[in-house]
């Protein structure tokens, strides 16, 4: 099973309305945004963290932010350090490098999301590969993410 093929799964079996955007080939988030002509701010991406324990965690933020660690460990009163490329790939074998699905319940992971994805009307996010996004609804967002925390946890990049 692909990496769409698991999140199209997951987002059916809770009953999340989406639509899937189809882009030329990219090789990041940002790329992906450029591609799709979609703003980068309603881009949401995956960013694979991990604790002392090995425990990950997936924080979502807009793929024009970069995320503030230092914030995000203050929130969550613990001590979290990016994942390495090569244990992202092992974690999410169905998709192409780059492109992991900010949907951490198809992935049996804890997540945090910024509060700045909560402002757009709709979202969009990486579907596993570089050439399919999904695209939701603000409120659909929201109900994907009810179970957890959120906070300011990034910040804009200028560009």
């Amino acid at each position: 099973m692909s990496g769409l093929e698991r999140t199209t799964h997951y987002l059916d079996s809770q009953h999340i309305r989406y639509g899937l955007v189809s882009h030329p080939h990219s090789k990041s988030s940002v790329g992906s945004a450029i591609s799709a002509e979609i703003p980068m701010h309603q881009l949401a991406k995956a960013i694979l963290l991990e604790d002392h324990e090995g425990k990950h965690l997936m924080a979502i933020i807009p793929a024009d932010y970069k995320l503030n660690l230092h914030s995000l460990n203050d929130t969550l009163n613990r001590s979290l350090k990016l994942v390495k490329e090569a244990k992202v790939y092992q974690l999410f074998t169905d998709c192409d490098s780059g492109a992991v699905p900010p949907i951490p319940n198809a992935y049996h992971m804890d997540a945090i999301y910024d509060d700045s994805l909560t402002k757009e009307s709709q979202l969009y996010l990486e579907a596993g590969d570089h050439e399919t996004l999904i695209q939701l609804e603000k409120d659909d967002f929201r109900r994907l993410m009810s179970k957890y925390q959120h906070g300011r946890i990034s910040d804009k990049v200028i560009h």
